[in-house]
């Protein structure tokens, strides 16, 4: 089981984020909301992930930097649970939609809950 979150694991490209929030699913599980949608890759099915958190919510750098850090680090831990029953690429943006810091704990909780709704959707 793979659970690095490489180069080739993220999500970079203008056209597929650009399509993503025209066309994209969500999830959400607070205080996180999970964008998601289906592309054609030629590789072998896969996930590009990207995270977000809006300066308008969290004010400093610091902390933006600091919850995008945690929320890249459980899913790293967690994508185990959608990687195995992937079918076509899929594009995911996880977005922190709320104004308060988060414990690691807590966020792997919500994100596993999100993960576990998006298997059960799929």
């Amino acid at each position: 089981m793979d659970q690095g979150f490489g180069k080739k694991d993220r999500l970079k490209s203008k056209k597929l984020i650009d399509k993503l929030f025209v066309e994209g699913k969500s999830i959400k599980s607070y205080p996180l909301k999970l964008v998601y949608t289906s592309f054609e890759s030629s590789e072998l099915p896969g996930l590009k992930t990207g995270v977000s958190v809006p300066k308008k919510l969290v004010k400093t750098a610091v902390k933006r930097n600091r919850i995008k850090r945690l929320m890249r680090e459980v899913f790293r831990k967690n994508k185990y649970l959608v990687t195995s029953d992937l079918s076509t690429s899929q594009a995911f943006m996880f977005i922190y939609i709320s104004r308060d810091e988060i414990t690691y704990e807590k966020l792997e909780e919500n994100m596993i809950r999100i993960l576990k709704k998006f298997s059960e959707k799929n």
